[in-house]
């Protein structure tokens, strides 16, 4: 899932923002106090806490009990953003697709002018039958977040929701703006190597294929087309090496079957 993973420290300690109040000792010096929490502080840092556990039982694949902490996060704080954005994750893995996009939209109004929030609620709805038009405006609110951390994620995810829609050369064009700030984007070099065999360039396809090989993370997928790419361009042994490799390392991918079939005809 191509989404801004929500980070939360579980080593943060409670939130003390309110004023510091100092005192006169005996001796003339001042000492002072340690600021006690605001009762919103405390209210957000329950929430926090509930959501960190939800995070653990989620990625240990109890979802019903993330569902528990991530509830009682949100009676801490119901404007707590990552609760809402982690539930929405939950409930997507349930296929509760109405409530899943119900919180993906409540983090986005509550943080309309943050990155993830707005890539998180695009890639969603780019996944949605009838919705990938609607997702476009909020990867562009997302890389307008001077602040966001990952625009190169969200130009990708904008890209590939243009491959869906047949838009290849606008695909094309959102892949060379994540690269040009990450010319290292596993996501973005896949994707415009595929985009560009596509359109029917696998020379240049391959230069990005062989880019996205070189940095040592190869998918079923990537082998696929890396072999179709080399195929088209008539190297045998480069595709036959792809291939070789596709089915040695992921044997029971879709992929490699449909190599097998090819092979077989």
């Amino acid at each position: 899932m191509r989404l801004d993973r929500i980070l939360l420290s579980g080593s943060l300690a409670m939130l003390m923002a309110g004023c510091v109040t100092t005192t006169t000792n005996g001796s003339g010096g001042v000492d002072t106090k340690i600021p006690h929490a605001t009762k919103a502080e405390q209210r957000q840092e329950g929430a926090r806490v509930h959501t960190e556990l939800a995070q653990q039982y989620m990625d240990n694949g109890d979802l019903q009990d993330a569902l528990v902490k991530l509830n009682k996060a949100l009676q801490f704080d119901p404007s707590y953003v990552p609760a809402h954005t982690v539930l929405a994750v939950v409930y997507e893995r349930i296929n509760d697709l109405p409530n899943a996009e119900l919180h993906y939209r409540k983090a986005v109004a509550l943080a309309p002018d943050k990155g993830d929030t707005n890539n998180n609620l695009g890639w969603f709805l780019c996944n949605r039958e009838g919705k990938p038009a609607e997702a476009a405006p909020y990867f562009q609110k997302a890389v307008a977040d001077p602040f966001y951390q990952t625009p190169a994620l969200a130009w990708t995810n904008a890209g590939i929701c243009l491959t869906r829609s047949n838009d290849l050369t606008g695909a094309e064009a959102d892949f060379r703006k994540a690269l040009a700030i990450d010319a290292q984007a596993p996501g973005a070099l896949y994707q415009l190597a595929n985009v560009l065999y596509l359109q029917g360039d696998a020379f240049r396809a391959r230069a990005f294929i062989q880019r996205f090989d070189a940095l040592g993370q190869p998918s079923a997928a990537s082998l696929k087309l890396g072999h179709d790419i080399e195929s088209r361009l008539g190297n045998r042994d480069a595709a036959l090496n792809y291939g070789r490799r596709l089915q040695s390392q992921f044997p029971d991918s879709e992929q490699a079957h449909a190599l097998d079939a090819t092979a077989s005809q």
